[in-house]
C-alpha cells in the first residue's frame, strides 16, 4: 500500500514523490498512472508544421517521442515550449477563438504506470482552496480543464455554464476533486501532509536502504535518493513521517507566503496580507459601511478582487499603488474589456477617483503612484506621493495584496541554490527554479523536478506541459527502450 510509505520509514523507496496536489500534481499523477497520450487517427491540426510532425510516427505515444522536436517553432502565450506543445495538442486553435477538438487519444496502459505519491496539505486542488469560492477565474473556463475530462462537460452536468467564458473558484475546486476520483487517482494522494524537509541522501551511507540492494537500480546506485520528512494529520492526530524517493517533483505553487512591503508598523494587528482576512473581517462585523476606510495596497487582480468585495459590502476604501494608472505593465491594461467587465470597472475607478479629482464613485479613493511609509499604532497610515509629499489617512484595517512568494523552507537554503539566479530568492515571475525546458528536471540537482509556478508556469492551461515533460522524462528513466 502506498500509504504505508508514510508510516514506515524503512519502506522501499518510491520511484516518485510529488509535493503539492494542485492542478500540476493532479495532471502528473494522471500521466504516471499509465494514461498514455497518442495522436488520434487522421487528425487535422490547424498548425501545418505540427501536423506534419505528428504524421511521422503516429503509432508512438507523445510521451515517447522527441518532445523538443515536436515543440520546436511553436508560439503562444507561454515561454515554455513544452507547455505550448501540450496546449496545442489539447486545444488546437483556442487562441484564435477556435473550438477544434483535441488531437489526443488516451490509452490506459497499467504496465507503464510508475508508482508515486502525491502529498498535499488540503484536499486535491492546492491553492484553489484558499480562494473565495464565488471569485471568477482570470483564465477562460475551458482552459482550467485537465486531460481527458473537459471542464465544460463536467460543468454542464451540474446544469451550469460559464459567465463571460469564465468559471468560479468554487467550481474549479469541485472539478479537481471529481477528476481525482473519476480517474482513479485517489490511491496516489495523501492529503493532510505538511512537508518540512527534502534532502538528498548518499545511498552507500544510508543504512535504512542498504538492505534494498541498490545495485538493482542504476539510478539509486548513482546516489539519486531523497528523504522527504513531514507531518501527517488525520482524524486520530498528527504524526511525523519519512518517505524515500528516487525522484522528487516540486509542485507546491507560489501562494504560501504573501509578499510584504517591509515598512514600519507592518506587523501591527490591523495590517493583513490575504484577501481571506478581509472576508473574515466582514463576516465578523469588524468593519462595515460606517467604519473608517480600509486601505488596499496593490494593483494586481487580488487587490481588484478585494476592492470589488468591499464595494459590494459598501465598505469605504482607500486604494494605494505604485504604478501609473495607464502604465502598460498594469494587468488591467492587458485584459479585454468585454471578457473582464468587473476588472475593467475597477480600472475605471482607479482612473476616475484619484485625489484631488473626486469622481462618481462613493466610498472609494484612488492613490496612484503612492507608496506606504509607516503604519502607526493608532490606525493611521502615512503615504508618500511621487513628488515626495507625505499625507496621513485614518484607516480601520489595511490589506497589503502585492503578490506572493513560494514557501520553500522544506528545501536546503530555501531552494535558492536551485534558482536561475542563485543569489536571489525563488520567485515564479522573476527567478524561477532553473529546469531543463524539455524535462523540467533541476539543472542543479538531478532527480529533483519542479513544475507549475515554481518553474515559471503560472496558468493552469500551461502547467500541464510541465507534467508532460516530467512524465516523459520519468518514463524514459524507467525504461530507456519504450514499447
Amino acid at each position: 500500500m502506498l500509504h504505508a510509505h508514510l508510516e514506515q520509514s524503512s519502506a522501499k523507496p518510491l520511484p516518485v514523490v510529488i509535493i503539492g496536489n494542485g492542478p500540476s500534481g493532479i495532471c502528473l499523477s494522471y500521466l504516471l498512472s499509465g494514461n498514455i497520450p497518442y495522436v488520434r487517427r487522421n487528425p487535422v491540426h490547424p498548425n501545418p508544421i505540427l501536423q506534419r510532425k505528428l504524421e511521422e510516427t503516429p503509432e508512438v505515444s507523445i510521451l515517447d517521442q522527441d518532445i523538443e522536436y515536436l515543440s520546436e517553432g511553436l508560439e503562444g502565450r507561454s515561454s515554455s515550449p513544452v507547455a505550448l506543445l501540450f496546449d496545442a495538442l489539447m486545444r488546437p486553435d483556442t487562441d484564435f477563438g477556435g473550438t477544434a477538438d483535441s488531437v489526443l487519444a488516451w490509452a490506459h496502459q497499467p504496465d507503464r504506470a510508475i508508482p508515486h505519491l502525491v502529498l498535499g496539505k488540503n484536499l486535491p486542488g492546492g491553492a484553489w482552496h484558499s480562494i473565495e469560492g464565488s471569485m471568477f477565474t482570470l483564465s477562460q473556463g475551458d482552459w482550467m480543464g485537465l486531460p481527458d475530462l473537459q471542464f465544460k462537460d463536467w460543468l454542464s452536468k451540474k446544469k451550469r455554464g460559464f459567465r463571460n467564458n469564465r468559471a468560479t473558484a468554487g467550481d474549479i475546486v469541485q472539478y479537481y476533486q471529481y477528476y481525482v476520483a473519476k480517474k482513479g487517482l485517489k490511491k496516489n494522494f495523501r492529503c493532510g501532509t505538511l512537508v518540512t524537509s527534502v534532502k538528498k541522501l548518499s545511498v552507500d551511507v544510508d543504512s535504512c536502504y542498504n538492505s534494498q540492494n541498490p545495485q538493482t537500480n542504476p539510478q539509486v546506485d548513482s546516489g539519486s535518493l531523497f528523504q522527504v520528512d513531514g507531518f501527517l494529520t488525520t482524524v486520530s492526530g498528527t504524526q511525523p513521517f519519512s518517505v524515500y524517493a528516487e525522484n522528487v517533483v516540486l509542485a507546491t505553487g507560489t501562494y504560501d507566503s504573501p509578499s510584504r512591503l517591509g515598512v514600519k508598523g507592518e506587523h501591527l494587528p490591523f495590517v493583513h496580507h490575504t484577501l481571506s482576512a478581509l472576508e473574515e473581517a466582514v463576516k465578523n462585523k469588524e468593519i462595515g459601511m460606517m467604519s473608517d476606510p480600509i486601505l488596499i495596497v496593490g494593483a494586481g487582480l487580488t487587490a481588484a478582487d478585494a476592492i470589488l468585495f468591499a464595494h459590494h459590502c459598501n465598505i469605504p476604501v482607500i486604494h494605494a499603488f505604485r504604478r501609473r494608472v495607464n502604465d502598460p505593465a498594469l494587468i488591467f491594461n492587458q485584459l479585454p474589456k468585454t471578457m473582464y467587465p468587473e476588472y475593467h470597472k475597477v480600472h475605471q475607478m482607479m482612473k476616475e477617483q484619484a485625489i484631488p479629482y473626486p469622481g462618481p464613485y462613493e466610498c472609494y479613493v484612488s492613490l496612484p503612484e503612492h507608496h506606504i511609509v509607516t503604519f502607526t499604532e493608532d490606525r493611521k497610515c502615512i503615504f508618500c506621493d511621487k513628488s515626495g509629499r507625505q499625507k496621513i489617512h485614518n484607516i480601520s484595517m489595511a490589506f497589503v495584496l502585492i503578490g506572493s512568494n513560494p514557501n520553500l523552507t522544506y528545501l536546503p537554503n530555501n531552494g535558492v541554490d536551485l534558482a536561475v539566479d542563485c543569489e536571489q530568492p525563488v520567485s515564479s515571475k522573476r527567478n524561477p527554479i532553473d529546469v531543463d525546458p524539455f524535462t523540467y528536471e533541476s539543472v542543479h540537482e538531478k532527480g529533483l523536478y519542479a513544475m507549475g509556478p515554481l518553474a515559471g508556469d503560472n496558468f493552469v492551461r500551461f502547467v500541464q506541459g510541465g507534467a508532460l515533460a516530467v512524465a516523459s522524462s520519468l518514463l524514459k528513466k524507467a525504461n530507456p527502450n519504450p514499447p
